[in-house]
C-alpha cells in the first residue's frame, strides 16, 4: 500500500523525495477522477450542444472597472490560506509537519508566510484589473455554452460531494460522533460516496436549472462521467488503503492463476494504521497490516465500473429519449454497489429484523428510481428540438 506518494516513488523507482509525503494517494486518485470526469463531461457538453440540446446564455460583463474592495480580500484570503497551510508543509519544522493530513486540519501554520502571500495575490489582483482599466467601464454581453461551465460545474461538484460524504459518514457512525465530534469534523477520513453523490447531485441540479441547461439531457452527461469518476477514485481507496476494504477472505483461492493479492490482501502500510504492526517496519507511522486478509473490494469496484463505463458510453448515443441514459446508470450503479456491500465491511442498521447497510438502502432507491425513470419515459419519444427544461 502506498499511504501517500513517497511510498510509491520509493517503491517503484528506487527514490526518497520527502515533499512526496504531502501528497495523499487517495486525494491524489480523487483529483485525478475530478480532471477525468471534466473531460468527459465537456465533451458531452459539447456533443449535445451541436446536436441542439443545449442553447447558450447571454450575461452582461462590465469590463473595464479597477480590483475592488471585495477582489483583493478574497484574493488575498486565497493567498493566505495558500502560504498559512500550503506552502507551510515545506519549510516548517519536520515535528509540525510528519503527519500532513493532521497538520492541514490544525491551527498551525505559518504567519509569515500568509500575510505575505495574501498580499503577494492581493497586489497582483490589483495590478492585472488596473492593467485592463478603461477610462469608462463598459458593459459587454458574452455569450455562455454549457460546456464552457465545466470548471464551475466541476468546483461544485467537488465542494458538496466532500461536504455529502463527510455528513453522511457521521450520520452512519452517530454514535461514535458523539462521543468524539473533533475526530470527525477535522479529520480528513471517513467520507461515505453516496452522501457526496447526493449533495453533489442536488447542488448540480439547481445549477443547471439556474443556467437553463436541460434537465434531462444534462443528466445524460453526469450519467458516464460519474462511473468513470467513480471507478478512478476507487484506486485511491485500494492504493491508500483507507478501509474501505472487504470482509475477512481465509478461503482457498478459485483459480490457481490468479494473485493472493486479488483474492484476499492484508492492505500493509495502510493509511488508517489498523491491524498489527508489521515485522521490520521502522517507519513512524503506516507500519500496521490486517491480521487476517480480507477482499480487496475497491479494486473490484475498480474493475466493475471501468466496465460499467464503457457500456454506459456505448449507448449515450444509441438511446435516443433523454434521461433514460441516466436511468440505466442509476440502475447499473445501484446493482453494482448492492452487490459488493455483500462482501464489504460496513456498519448495519436494524431494520424491521433486517441487518442492512446504508449504502444497500441508497442503492436499492437507486435502482428503483431508475426503473421508475426508464418506464416513466418508455412511452415518450426522443426530442429532436432544443431543449431548455
Amino acid at each position: 500500500m502506498y499511504p501517500n506518494l513517497y511510498y510509491a516513488f520509493k517503491d517503484l523507482f528506487g527514490v526518497e523525495w520527502p515533499f512526496l509525503r504531502f501528497v495523499n494517494s487517495f486525494g491524489f486518485f480523487v483529483a485525478i477522477a475530478f480532471i477525468v470526469a471534466a473531460v468527459v463531461l465537456a465533451n458531452e457538453l459539447k456533443r449535445k450542444s451541436k446536436q441542439g440540446f443545449f442553447q447558450p446564455t447571454d450575461m452582461q460583463v462590465k469590463v473595464g472597472q479597477p480590483a475592488s474592495v471585495l477582489d483583493l480580500l478574497l484574493n488575498f484570503i486565497l493567498g493566505f490560506l495558500l502560504g498559512y497551510k500550503i506552502i507551510a508543509l515545506f519549510v516548517m519544522d519536520s515535528t509540525a509537519t510528519e503527519d500532513p493530513q493532521a497538520f492541514i486540519f490544525s491551527t498551525l501554520g505559518s504567519w509569515p508566510l500568509g500575510i505575505g502571500l495574501g498580499l503577494f495575490f492581493a497586489g497582483w489582483k490589483w495590478w492585472e484589473k488596473n492593467k485592463q482599466k478603461l477610462a469608462k467601464p463598459e458593459v459587454r454581453t458574452v455569450r455562455i455554452w454549457p460546456h464552457d461551465r465545466v470548471g464551475e460545474i466541476t468546483i461544485l461538484a467537488l465542494v458538496f460531494g466532500l461536504l455529502g460524504a463527510k455528513l453522511f459518514d457521521i450520520f452512519e457512525n452517530w454514535s461514535d460522533f458523539l462521543k468524539r465530534p473533533s475526530d470527525y469534523i477535522f479529520s480528513a477520513k471517513g467520507l461515505t460516496f453516496y452522501g457526496g453523490l447526493i449533495c453533489a447531485a442536488l447542488a448540480l441540479w439547481w445549477y443547471a436549472k439556474k443556467h437553463k441547461i436541460g434537465f434531462w439531457h444534462f443528466n445524460d452527461t453526469m450519467a458516464p462521467t460519474m462511473m468513470i469518476a467513480y471507478s478512478i477514485g476507487r484506486i485511491g481507496c485500494q492504493v491508500s488503503g483507507d478501509g474501505d476494504w472487504g470482509i475477512n477472505n481465509t478461503s482457498p483461492k478459485p483459480f490457481s492463476w490468479m494473485p493472493d493479492w486479488l483474492w484476499s490482501y492484508t492492505y500493509p502500510h495502510n493509511v488508517n494504521e489498523v491491524g498489527v504492526k508489521i515485522a521490520g517496519c521502522t517507519d513512524n507511522k503506516f507500519c500496521n497490516e490486517l491480521p487476517v486478509p480480507v477482499y480487496p473490494t475497491p479494486l473490484y469496484e475498480v474493475i466493475v465500473c471501468f466496465i460499467l463505463f464503457w457500456v454506459i458510453w456505448s449507448l449515450r448515443k444509441k438511446l435516443k429519449t433523454p434521461g433514460k441514459l441516466f436511468a440505466v446508470y442509476l440502475m447499473l450503479n445501484g446493482l453494482e454497489r448492492f452487490f459488493i456491500e455483500k462482501i464489504r465491511v460496513n456498519t448495519t442498521t436494524d431494520i424491521l429484523g433486517l441487518k442492512i447497510t446504508q449504502a444497500e438502502i441508497i442503492s436499492s432507491l437507486l435502482f428503483l428510481s431508475g426503473l421508475g425513470i426508464w418506464i416513466y419515459l418508455r412511452g415518450k419519444g426522443s426530442k429532436t428540438k432544443p431543449s431548455t427544461v
